[in-house]
């Protein structure tokens, strides 16, 4: 009893705490003087420029990583980084790596060691100094990080790259150098490597297809804009909630009276009387020092659930902005007194969130394979855009499976399939215009593909009429073609995406080079891409992705479906896909099978912490109240506990690797879900005066409840 009254008393005290009705939060914004020093804090373009002059080098040197290649080049650069460093009062330098199953658990999704780059003299004077083989390369440990068996306490070496691919960059009093991290064989301990060993199989087989097609072209890259939607709750409601600090997401909650329904909280205007704009003003300020263009802020559809966007970029800049951007939120979040929430589903019935991938390919002077008008221009070959999207379509559906791999994160278990989210069944949306293209190529036509437009009018003589493409948005579908990109709209918030863009440029990869093959054989570039489209015709779908009648004919007509994450992971190591990561030179057999194990373990270790930490609420918090208001779910609750603590050893008793983690699953989904109804229940018949937990009414609705003050008992009586 003692302890129910002392947490509601905490709880109390924190809503006693908020500020007053009537308090503003002002956001002091972006100025124009910080908009013109966009990218103050990262070594690039006329900034890098500067210092690299002064040491004798190049402008653009950076442009190109033959520096690397160079030691003189390298000493140079790094004295330039010194100088530029020490002149923003930056006093350390770090190798700044994305380690492996990161997402949901790790700060910052990276990995640093960061030493002082100044020494002391006999005199006890500062000596600056970085030379070029600090900033090219490094050493830690790596058998401390998630690596799936690739390194020991005994065999721990773990090595640092520079990737001239990214930019260096200067938060507070220490410089960032984006590298590659990989184990004494080398082979790849993280997730950047895979990456950008995706990106030279992407530009190696592409350049090859199109030259076939008679158009030479420089390069290929891919660039990408991810659109990262996040929870933004009060904070000393965080506090008070085991699941939420430990694991992200509420294991127990009643739902409030008031959910989404009424879709007012989408696109609505920011209050001022909350200290969420304030926040995403500051978010965005510190995101421009760096060179991250965040150009978009909103509400999204569930309360207090933001969206930021940037614009797009190369995909190696872009996930490395992520991953940053990321940091940013949290930090900055705690300093408005707010707890950013990343993972895919805190709460249960409204809406998760993603952090779709719109994905492209363009030369590397500027022309998108994904844009009808601008490939057909610079290639002078009207049937070039049809080839190359259908090497794209033949890529997602013989590899559907490695897509819903990439997206197997934890928390899209509870997201995919429903509120916007797509199922996992890996279709494709092209849109009756793209389509009936497509199809009548295949079927001999030379007509060029013309994306209608269609005039809409709004019935107001004083409004002209509004031109909008003939294509909807179908948000059902996983992954939809926007016009001039598809996007990948499964991938989970809480995600580094680096994998999904390895599997999208590395089966993209393949499917150019088995085209170049064939065109290099005698075949005609009209026979192979029509060939390709008959084949894999099956995975193009235009129709609602919610609709059970029409999962069940997608899945008759084996497009690929794969319901279960764990059962998704453990495609890495099937023969085809093993076979494809070899071939591009993406990853080896054993990194498949290391990223498989580092993935269950990952995925096992999240289920395991949600069941302690519903196992320890149940004890130290719901129990006692129920107690104390003499419920009558007092036995079905115990119970709960021994049948969770039952799973858990379940789980340590399994010796497979697939098999634990399906065991995992099941907890998760079946029985925590299940006694999750209990707990629930036992909620709404507590007094709230007994009810030690914030509920979804304290962490949701900040517009309404933010600023008020409570009078005696509140308004939880």
């Amino acid at each position: 009893m003692l302890l129910a009254r002392s947490g509601n008393t905490i709880r109390r005290a924190a809503i006693a705490a908020r500020p007053a009705a009537g308090v503003r939060f002002f956001s002091m914004g972006v100025s124009k003087a910080e908009i013109d020093h966009f990218g103050s804090h990262v070594f690039k373009g006329t900034v890098a420029d500067e210092y690299l002059t002064a040491v004798g080098l190049p402008s653009g040197t950076l442009n190109s990583p033959d520096w690397t290649m160079s030691p003189d080049s390298a000493d140079k650069v790094a004295k330039a980084v010194l100088n530029w460093a020490v002149d923003n009062g930056a006093t350390s330098f770090c190798h700044w790596f994305q380690p492996m199953a990161s997402s949901g658990v790790r700060h910052g999704l990276s990995g640093q060691v960061q030493n002082a780059f100044f020494k002391f003299d006999s005199d006890n004077k500062a000596v600056w100094d970085l030379k070029g083989k600090d900033l090219l390369a490094g050493e830690t440990d790596g058998s401390s990080y998630p690596n799936g068996g690739l390194r020991a306490t005994h065999t721990a070496g773990g090595y640092l790259k520079v990737d001239p691919t990214s930019h260096i960059w200067l938060r507070e009093d220490t410089i960032f150098i984006p590298s590659c991290f990989v184990s004494y064989y080398g082979y790849a301990l993280d997730e950047k490597t895979p990456l950008l060993r995706s990106v030279d199989a992407l530009n190696r087989e592409g350049k090859r297809l199109l030259s076939t097609l008679g158009w030479d072209v420089p390069g290929l890259q891919t660039n990408i804009g991810l659109e990262q939607e996040i929870f933004l709750i009060p904070r000393e409601f965080y506090n008070q909630r085991m699941d939420l600090q430990l694991t992200g997401r509420t294991v127990i909650g009643k739902d409030a009276p008031r959910g989404q329904e009424m879709c007012d909280h989408y696109m609505a205007p920011p209050s001022t009387t909350t200290p969420a704009l304030a926040c995403m003003a500051e978010i965005q300020r510190q995101c421009f020092q760096l060179g991250i263009p965040l150009r978009t802020r909103h509400r999204e559809v569930a309360p207090n659930q933001y969206e930021f966007a940037p614009l797009f970029g190369s995909v190696t800049t872009q996930i490395d902005q992520n991953v940053i951007v990321m940091q940013i939120i949290e930090e900055v979040a705690a300093q408005f007194g707010l707890a950013a929430l990343l993972q895919e589903k805190p709460f249960n019935n409204v809406n998760g969130s993603g952090k779709h991938n719109n994905w492209s390919v363009a030369t590397t002077d500027g022309i998108n394979l994904l844009n009808v008008n601008q490939v057909t221009q610079a290639s002078g070959n009207d049937s070039m855009f049809a080839t190359i999207m259908a090497a794209i379509v033949s890529g997602v559906d013989k590899h559907g499976d490695l897509m819903r791999a990439a997206i197997a994160s934890p928390g899209n278990d509870f997201r995919l399939g429903a509120c916007e989210a797509p199922p996992a069944i890996v279709s494709t949306y092209l849109g009756d215009d793209m389509t009936t293209y497509l199809e009548g190529f295949k079927n001999g036509s030379d007509a060029p593909y013309s994306p209608s437009i269609k005039d809409l009018s709004l019935g107001v003589e004083c409004l002209g009429s509004l031109s909008v493409p003939a294509e909807d948005r179908n948000r059902t579908s996983p992954f939809p073609y926007g016009g001039h990109r598809f996007e990948f709209r499964a991938v989970g918030s809480s995600q580094n995406v680096s994998l999904v863009n390895t599997v999208l440029n590395t089966f993209t990869a393949e499917a150019f080079g088995i085209f170049a093959d064939k065109i290099e054989g005698g075949a005609s570039p009209k026979e192979v891409a029509s060939e390709a489209l008959n084949e894999h015709w099956k995975v193009i779908f235009n129709g609602d992705n919610y609709d059970e009648a029409n999962q069940q004919m997608l899945t008759d007509r084996g497009v690929w479906r794969i319901d279960s994450g764990v059962d998704a992971i453990c495609t890495l190591t099937s023969p085809k896909n093993v076979e494809l990561f070899s071939k591009m030179k993406v990853l080896a057999p054993e990194e498949c099978a290391a990223r498989q194990t580092a993935l269950i373990d990952h995925y096992v270790g999240t289920v395991e912490m949600e069941a302690l930490c519903m196992i320890d609420m149940l004890n130290q918090h719901v129990i006692p109240a129920v107690k104390e208001a003499e419920g009558n779910t007092l036995s079905d609750l115990h119970a709960a506990v021994e049948k969770i603590k039952h799973g858990i050893s379940a789980i340590h008793a399994e010796e497979s690797e697939q098999k634990r983690g399906n065991v995992a699953r099941h907890l998760r989904l079946e029985t925590m879900v299940e006694l999750r109804e209990t707990v629930d229940q036992a909620e709404a018949e507590t007094p709230a005066s007994l009810w030690t937990l914030p509920t979804y009414r304290d962490l949701l609705f900040m517009d309404m409840t933010h600023g008020g003050q409570a009078s005696g008992h509140g308004y939880f009586e």
